[in-house]
């Protein structure tokens, strides 16, 4: 078999990339981050990986990629990776789809638990040392609705299923006819303040695409109900940030639980921290212990796939941006 040449993209000091040592041999792999570097040894790749970067690398040297013949992002967010020479390339993109589902799904469930039985007054209670009895909500017979109905959406649907809730989801493509006995009833675009209106939680799980950049603005906030939460784990730019702000001032919703921003860091004198009907995560919801690894095991899974001519998974859609 005829040697496979990997270009990494990645400071050559992340501990994760010692996983590659166990990428069927033979292989070489070249590692770094320096432009010169990339754009010597791009017309050798056949494989590119892009760690954890934005695409500004990767575009610059596409165009001296002439051998390469798939393109892998370990991140799932592909909007910073998807500049026009590689929707123009002929070889597919796959990513870290699948990857942090599951950890993303935890935070969401928890962050619902958090308002339900509202964790801050007990933990303000606690450290006041004030025994004051209060009532709390169920998750159980409340809707859950999902905006971004893909893989965190399903899992996020899922647990929350399996909690009692009901589940009713925006999706981009009709309902397929296979039946899904978790979702309740499937939304289309020009249904969604509907879809809204009826939520007790709106999750955002969506891509961020043309289409659902700043998809959740000032009009759809003052459809949701006084009582609702709405969570983040999607990207920041799906929401329109001073919208939520505004409705979060004007109890026009109970809170909101948010994971990713506008702009990250968020900057320290952001609203949202003084906030006490917001519950912060500084984008790290996914990053359980392990997170880089599993994402860099996928990668391996699907080099073995590679080089063995099967069809490669978690293939992202470069048109449709996921």
């Amino acid at each position: 078999m005829d040697p496979t040449t990997l270009l990494v993209i990645s400071s050559p000091h992340y501990p994760f990339l010692r996983y590659l040592d166990s990428l069927p041999q033979p292989v070489t792999v070249l590692t770094g981050t320096d432009l010169d570097f990339l754009k010597q040894h791009a017309p050798e790749a056949d494989v590119i990986l892009n760690g954890f970067h934005d695409g500004t690398a990767l575009q610059a040297i596409l165009p001296l990629a002439a051998r390469v013949k798939w393109i892998h992002a370990l991140a799932a967010g592909v909007e910073k990776v998807l500049s026009p020479e590689l929707i123009a390339s002929p070889a597919p993109l796959t990513n870290g789809k699948g990857v942090f589902g599951p950890a993303l799904a935890e935070f969401s469930l928890a962050a619902m638990l958090f308002f339900a039985k509202d964790l801050r007054r007990l933990i303000r209670q606690q450290e006041a040392a004030r025994w004051e009895q209060f009532d709390v909500a169920f998750l159980r017979d409340q809707t859950l609705g999902v905006v971004g109905y893909g893989g965190i959406g399903r899992e996020v649907a899922r647990l929350a299923h399996a909690l009692g809730m009901k589940v009713v989801a925006l999706r981009r493509r009709p309902p397929s006819p296979e039946n899904d006995p978790v979702l309740e009833r499937s939304f289309t675009r020009e249904q969604l303040n509907e879809m809204l209106g009826l939520s007790d939680y709106v999750l955002a799980a969506a891509p961020l695409t043309p289409e659902t950049k700043a998809m959740l603005g000032y009009g759809e906030f003052h459809f949701m109900k006084p009582s609702a939460v709405f969570i983040n784990v999607g990207r920041g730019a799906v929401v329109v940030e001073s919208a939520l702000i505004s409705a979060l001032n004007q109890a026009l919703i109970r809170g909101a639980a948010l994971d990713v921003y506008e702009t990250e860091p968020l900057p320290a004198d952001h609203p949202f921290y003084r906030m006490e009907n917001v519950l912060l995560s500084p984008h790290s919801a996914d990053h359980t212990t392990g997170w880089m690894e599993l994402a860099v095991k996928q990668f391996i899974e699907n080099f073995k796939r590679f080089r063995s001519g099967q069809p490669l998974e978690f293939i992202v859609d470069k048109q449709s941006g996921y």
